[in-house]
């Protein structure tokens, strides 16, 4: 038996392949918003944050603040970018593979519901995660760095968040997870990796660190024959 009794996968950047293009919607939008800023100094402030915690920061760090124009516009962008997404290579493999061991997993993301089930639809994973996909609004809007929406998922599976193992790409999810009680693997398989991505998931309790679907599938124990 494995020592763990379930997997709770953040989203972006763990199943999916969407933060570079959520990058590349929030950067060309801000700028023809009055606030050009670099493409990976975004990208520190905002990966595995929540929608109103990007804004806070960027009106923190840089004195901006979205007017009622900005945000629609983010949104339709959102929405279009996010229907032709790829999963992150073998996903769909390591979800199947622990559909087939009885493990039950569900998704946890900081993604405003409806663009959650997008991503998700968009795919091809929606089906294999089933009714297990949650965003802040089932946790009265308290997203990752807090652990609740994690404690709350493992709660819908029945199981311990103790006893889970929870997988992510940032430190405002891998916090999460690890203030949960679960146990953090960290995968840093997608295209918005940055250099120092290992030691900072290291830093936060991360005990493995892994760089592809099939090494957390070797690590969780549920190889699959391909």
């Amino acid at each position: 038996m494995p020592p763990f009794e379930g997997v709770l996968f953040d989203l972006d950047g763990v199943l999916v392949d969407s933060e570079h293009l959520a990058e590349g919607v929030w950067v060309r939008t801000l700028a023809e918003h009055g606030l050009p800023i670099a493409a990976n100094e975004f990208s520190h402030l905002a990966v595995g944050q929540t929608f109103p915690n990007v804004l806070l920061r960027l009106q923190e760090l840089h004195g901006w603040t979205a007017t009622d124009a900005f945000l629609p516009v983010l949104e339709e962008r959102f929405n279009q970018a996010f229907h032709d997404l790829p999963a992150i290579q073998g996903a769909q493999e390591t979800l199947l593979a622990l559909r087939a061991a009885g493990i039950p997993f569900a998704v946890a993301s900081n993604s405003e519901r409806g663009r959650l089930h997008l991503k998700l639809r968009s795919a091809g994973l929606a089906e294999l995660v089933g009714e297990h996909a949650y965003d802040p609004s089932w946790v009265g809007g308290r997203g990752k760095p807090h652990p609740e929406l994690y404690v709350f998922a493992a709660a819908q599976l029945g199981v311990d968040v103790t006893r889970c193992v929870v997988v992510e790409d940032s430190v405002p999810g891998g916090t999460a997870g690890v203030a949960a009680g679960a146990t953090l693997f960290a995968l840093l398989a997608a295209g918005h990796i940055h250099p120092d991505s290992s030691a900072q998931m290291q830093a936060i309790g991360a005990a493995r660190v892994l760089r592809s679907h099939r090494e957390l599938q070797e690590a969780l124990g549920v190889t699959t024959s391909a």
